[in-house]
């Protein structure tokens, strides 16, 4: 049902989208809406962000957060066209395990995988939703931009919390909530939303669609407080050395105000 048409600044891997129109969220439609999307036009427009980058201008390489992986059961929440799991399979990981809500996604990262000689156990799923996926059993679970799509946050993350076992690991990456509200205009950054708008909208991409929400970064602080982690780390800051790489407008407000965050957060 929509409600209004506004502008909002959104960012989705590294380009931004002016208009939106807010909506009452209702996750099937949610569900259709945006794995529709992925399964067509998602890649071709969006592009993948996939490790060692976390998205725009953060990467595994300057800020280390998964060490040695060798040996490790590793779960990618959103595993795209597998490139990331490719990533921690080079890496002597002992099992890869990835979810998606697109099937084509899942066609293309079994397809990869299979090209470099991995193998991995992917399941086709809304990451809300229980699929089968093993409880207390992996070492990491993570998520390279991807989280920011469920419907609902705190059932994902208790979800996530139940396939880690004790001491596990979580590590997800999102655009930052505050470069959602912001525009760099004529060098200037100015404000086009509130940053306490969560309310769901629907994005017009190229003859497609997708529905999205911006949460604050305390909603997903206490949101993984509730579902039994502590947050080893946050991180902000933009690498400067890939900033400076770019002479994009994107690049020039990336040295102003963060856009992308990464958490690292442990299973008690």
């Amino acid at each position: 049902m929509v409600k209004n048409s506004v502008y909002k600044p959104n960012i989705i891997g590294a380009g931004e989208v002016g208009s939106a129109t807010s909506i009452c969220m209702e996750k099937n439609t949610v569900y259709k809406t945006n794995s529709l999307y992925w399964d067509t036009k998602g890649n071709d427009f969006l592009g993948a962000i996939v490790l060692p980058l976390y998205g725009a201008f953060v990467s595994e390489e300057k800020c280390q957060l998964f060490g040695d992986v060798s040996g490790k059961k590793m779960l990618e929440i959103g595993c795209g066209n597998g490139q990331s799991l490719q990533y921690h399979g080079d890496r002597k990981a002992s099992e890869l395990w990835g979810m998606d809500i697109s099937e084509k996604q899942i066609e293309k990262a079994t397809q990869h995988l299979t090209s470099c000689g991995l193998s991995a156990k992917l399941i086709c799923s809304p990451m809300e939703e229980e699929c089968g996926i093993p409880e207390e059993y992996f070492d990491y679970v993570y998520s390279i931009y991807a989280i920011g799509w469920t419907t609902d946050l705190e059932g994902t993350f208790s979800r996530i919390a139940s396939y880690l076992k004790k001491d596990g690991v979580f590590i997800f990456s999102w655009s930052h909530p505050i470069h959602k509200c912001v525009a760099l205009e004529n060098d200037i950054l100015t404000f086009k939303k509130s940053y306490f708008d969560e309310s769901w909208y629907s994005v017009s991409l190229d003859e497609g669609a997708l529905t999205i929400s911006d949460r604050k970064l305390s909603t997903y602080v206490n949101a993984l407080a509730k579902a039994g982690f502590v947050i080893e780390e946050l991180i902000e800051q933009s690498d400067d050395e890939i900033i400076q790489a770019s002479d994009s407008d994107f690049a020039k407000k990336a040295k102003m105000l963060p856009v992308t965050f990464v958490v690292k957060a442990r299973k008690l």
